[in-house]
């Protein structure tokens, strides 16, 4: 029997026809290992997941490990980002017993759920081997199995501890961390580490806001020049637009084909800025292109946007995506063939597998004559035709509430500043309006469907799919990133409502996740009660909890002047700080939070009767010192806070800034206002 063919998740819907005896998380689950006395076998993975597949097409699709699985074993599927409670509970088991983690994730653990033994990706015939082991020493050496488990368990709950050093999260501090960073920095190819290469987006989000505070240029330099490198690089789709999950080479070249919405959503943000600080042009196309993607390939008409793009296409990682010349004659003749594999680094060699190569832009074409830029995005054009008539990979089309919250808040700075630099003589001026209208509207209806769906008897729900929503419980991140967002849809909106939402989310994040000085959980008091209560502070693919809700508080109280508020985001910041000054590749999102703090945030009101075309309101963007709040529209409009009270000044428009609660007078001139931000 296959019980996972009512799920809302893809990831669990891909093993239902298996002939795995398998039960979504359940504590029927458990009932029934407990009643068969058997252990559990929690497998956890994901739908864009390679090695995910690998597993399942080796040994979940076999009919022999399935019937030692079904003999032996209840066996648990999990689809992490579903469960992001589960996953960070045996991850830590996992990196406890074998010094790393990853996905797939195997688990084996009691009827309570204790895990006893821990591992990731298995052969079949490792697998099949380690099945007949955990079951013999099971039936024949249960009491070494179980102290196994007890101090897997003390492991996991020292490592998921609250209440350690605390230390205010403050300039030298900030100052310590951009500098080891720029220590760490790969000078030649970007970004930090070697293979495989993430890209860092929450690091390149603090590094922007420390040069703004700073003037520091290494920070600016450091987040450019990565910026670049993996815009040129093949880990950015040179046709389409998007971002992959990482490249298996420190230089950016090929790429894990997954397109996650949380990287292509943070890495939105970092473009988006850099585009605002410097008018940067490649900042520009990227940041704009990346939009299309999320509005065009992971947006569901009338509800949020899909969790992922699948890493293979018909159990081929590339099929989609990688090119020999003699394809790209084939596509577009043979003198623009030419042109493309010099213009895309595509040799007979190869840089992938098989002799193909994926496309990379080899030298600069932003800034290259008109003819020329012509001409790539005619090649541009034709080639995504002749790629769409190609085999595509599956989507994940779950709705994750935090994914959403992060893709929201990047679309509206990303509306904010394409407004600055809007104008009819740019060459794509009708591409970019094309492009900000459906980025905008697939904003909203993410935030509609986050609002009526997610959103239950007054607590989160994190995923949905089909319009349909989950039963798992929003977790910490959850709260944090949608109340962030909905903060950025008010500013952008001027809308009342979406201010109340966020602060009714703050209040129920308070209310349930808290923990002892400052902390919180990432689960809530009354969720399902798990082998351990996960604490994680530290950024890793996505923001913590910790660090998503203090982004939540720090905007909602700038917004509101609500002071309760910001005590909570200092108190929370403070337990996040050790890891700061430490580990600063750990806390990029929480180091960029501490900066806006450090800055003020500022607190930019303009009364106008033109929010859309006053040039007061373009300075205030334009010139938003780190972490600034901007509001425009009307004095006194209903459901804004930042407007109350703030008249025109003598019939014309006003600029009310304020910083850490101290207000300076109103001024009505763009120069005024400039020099109040500086």
């Amino acid at each position: 029997m296959n019980r996972l063919v009512d799920a809302t998740s893809p990831y669990l819907l891909q093993h239902a026809g298996n002939p795995v005896d398998w039960w979504p998380w359940s504590d029927e689950a458990f009932a029934e290992a407990k009643r068969r006395d058997v252990p559990v076998l929690i497998s956890v993975g994901y739908a864009a997941c390679h090695w995910c597949h690998v597993m399942a097409h080796e040994s979940f699709e076999n009919e022999q490990v399935g019937a030692l699985m079904n003999d032996n074993f209840v066996s648990i599927k999990v689809d992490r980002e579903e469960r992001p409670d589960v996953d960070a509970v045996y991850m830590t088991a996992t990196q406890a017993m074998t010094g790393q983690g990853g996905w797939p994730m195997t688990v084996f653990a009691t009827p309570d759920g204790t895990p006893f033994f821990c591992g990731t990706y298995f052969p079949r015939p490792n697998f099949v081997q380690l099945l007949q082991s955990v079951t013999t020493a099971w039936r024949e050496q249960r009491e070494a199995v179980l102290r196994q488990g007890a101090a897997v368990v003390e492991a996991i709950g020292g490592a998921q501890a609250v209440g350690g050093p605390t230390a205010p999260l403050d300039a030298p501090l900030l100052d310590a961390a951009a500098a080891k960073l720029a220590s760490e920095y790969d000078a030649t190819n970007g970004g930090f580490g070697g293979a495989p290469k993430f890209p860092p987006h929450m690091n390149m989000l603090f590094l922007l806001r420390h040069h703004q505070r700073t003037g520091d240029p290494a920070s600016l330099e450091i987040t450019r020049h990565t910026a670049e490198a993996m815009a040129r690089g093949g880990i950015y789709d040179q046709l389409a637009g998007g971002f992959a999950r990482y490249s298996v080479d420190a230089h950016w070249t090929v790429p894990h084909f997954e397109k996650m919405l949380y990287d292509n959503a943070l890495l939105l943000r970092v473009y988006t800025q850099l585009w605002r600080l410097t008018g940067d042009p490649l900042a520009r196309r990227v940041a704009r292109d990346t939009v299309r993607f999320l509005a065009d390939e992971l947006h569901r008409p009338g509800e949020g946007f899909a969790s992922a793009l699948d890493a293979d296409t018909e159990g081929v990682e590339g099929l989609t995506y990688a090119w020999t010349p003699a394809q790209l004659v084939e596509a577009l003749g043979e003198e623009d063939g030419r042109f493309a594999a010099d213009l895309f680094t595509v040799t007979d060699e190869g840089t992938f597998e098989h002799g193909m190569s994926v496309l990379q832009i080899a030298r600069d074409v932003d800034d290259a004559a008109p003819e020329v830029r012509a001409r790539w995005q005619q090649v541009v054009g034709r080639l995504l035709n002749t790629r769409d008539t190609r085999p595509q990979p599956a989507r994940d089309d779950k709705v994750v509430a935090a994914w959403n919250g992060l893709a929201i808040t990047a679309i509206a700075e990303f509306q904010q500043v394409a407004a600055l630099y809007a104008s009819p003589q740019d060459e794509d001026a009708n591409l970019m309006d094309g492009v900000t209208i459906v980025a905008d509207g697939a904003m909203r209806q993410a935030a509609e469907h986050l609002a009526t769906v997610h959103l239950v008897d007054g607590r989160l729900r994190r995923v949905s799919r089909d319009g349909k929503v989950g039963e798992p419980a929003g977790v910490l991140e959850d709260y944090g990133c949608v109340a962030e967002a909905f903060c950025a849809l008010h500013q952008l909106t001027g809308e009342g409502r979406w201010l109340t939402l966020a602060g009714e989310l703050l209040d129920t994040a308070l209310a349930h996740f808290a923990a002892p000085g400052g902390a919180f959980y990432d689960t809530a008091d009354d969720a399902e009660r798990l082998v351990a209560r996960p604490a994680d502070p530290t950024d890793n693919a996505t923001p913590s909890g910790r660090s998503a809700l203090i982004a939540g508080l720090v905007a909602y109280t700038a917004l509101t002047g609500e002071t309760r508020y910001r005590e909570a985001a200092e108190a929370a910041l403070a337990t996040v700080a050790p890891i700061v000054g430490q580990h600063p590749r750990f806390a990029g999102y929480a180091a960029m939070v501490g900066e806006a703090l450090l800055s003020g945030p500022y607190e930019i009101a303009v009364a106008t009767d033109d929010p859309a075309g006053d040039p007061l309101v373009a300075a205030a963007h334009r010139h938003a010192p780190p972490g600034a709040v901007v509001v425009a529209g009307r004095p006194d409009q209903p459901g804004v806070p930042l407007l109350a009270d703030r008249p025109l000044v003598d019939g014309r428009s006003a600029a009310y800034v304020c910083r850490g609660f101290v207000c300076q007078r109103p001024v009505t001139s763009v120069e005024e206002l400039i020099a109040e931000l500086g």
